[in-house]
């Protein structure tokens, strides 16, 4: 199975690790999953030989986006996500930053979009002191799920 809790993922992460394989983490609310979200995991992927996706869970996504969001529940989100063929793996997780999932998976990459800065990620601490590295993955320019919310409510 491809969603995992949180102890199996770290788990996980350190069989593969001790085997010599790359472990790339990256974490998000993936509500509406588009085509920038698809190219963003796929890039992902190729920094490694396993992509561990953490999902924020439908309470901390409403903390973050506000008390309409998630469009879709956690549990959609999380089989659409495991569904992809960059996926290998997807775990859940409550708080509003991934800091204590990076602690426990201690991947040798943390991937983010290019949205953001490695000053501003709360989790890059956490994966330098484990001896990983922050990579910036480009994003695909125009694509977000709030865009497309946007403009359904727009048109409708």
């Amino acid at each position: 199975m491809k969603i995992v809790d949180r102890a199996t993922s770290g788990i996980i992460s350190k069989t593969l690790q001790a085997a010599g394989k790359t472990v790339v983490f990256t974490n998000g609310c993936f509500d509406i999953l588009h085509a920038g979200h698809v190219r963003y995991l796929a890039g992902a992927r190729q920094l490694g030989d396993c992509l561990i996706v953490g999902l924020n869970s439908d309470s901390s996504v409403k903390q973050l986006k506000g008390p309409n969001r998630p469009v879709n529940c956690q549990e959609d989100r999380a089989e659409v996500l495991a569904g992809l063929a960059a996926v290998d793996y997807v775990v859940v997780f409550d708080e509003t930053t991934a800091e204590n999932l990076v602690a426990v998976v201690q991947p040798d990459v943390y991937a983010k979009g290019g949205d953001y800065t490695i000053e501003t990620l709360p989790e890059g601490k956490i994966v330098v002191a484990h001896g990983g590295r922050i990579v910036l993955v480009p994003e695909v320019p125009g694509r977000s799920s709030s865009n497309i919310i946007e403009k359904i409510c727009r048109e409708i």
